[in-house]
């Protein structure tokens, strides 16, 4: 592995919209984004063309960074990246995405440059959108 600094141009917090998820452990993704969002000043607000909640500005090292909460549902979470990533013409390995996995204790961290869904629907959807494994997680 690289030790080379790998800085996302998106980042991708996953969830599900309403209010039944929300401040649930399933929705961790979105969480994590509005607190990025809150601490770099990016305002979110809906995107249809995204099918997301969605902002851009400056986030650490002064790099441009894009953020996305896909309104599409967990399962259907590749669709609303696919779209973004089109739009934007980024590739697979610009994105960062953050979502809860249920194997790692509540609490725990795990960082990876790319792998397999583990069973979970959302990551599940963005590798068969994206086509690839090959981006960070």
């Amino acid at each position: 592995m690289s030790d080379e600094l790998v800085i996302p141009q998106l980042i991708v917090g996953l969830g599900n919209p309403g209010n039944k998820y929300a401040q649930t452990r399933h929705n961790i993704g979105f969480d994590q984004l509005d607190s990025l969002a809150k601490r770099w000043q990016i305002s979110l607000a809906d995107r249809k063309q995204f099918q997301g909640i969605y902002g851009e500005g400056f986030g650490n090292h002064n790099a441009k960074i894009r953020m996305l909460k896909p309104q599409t549902f967990m399962n259907l979470s590749g669709q609303s990246v696919r779209a973004t990533l089109d739009w934007f013409k980024l590739s697979p390995e610009s994105v960062l995405v953050v979502y809860d996995d249920l194997d790692l204790p509540l609490g725990k961290i795990r960082l990876r440059l790319s792998g397999s869904a583990g069973g979970h629907n959302g990551m599940k959807s963005i590798i068969s959108h994206l086509g690839t494994q090959n981006f960070p997680r």
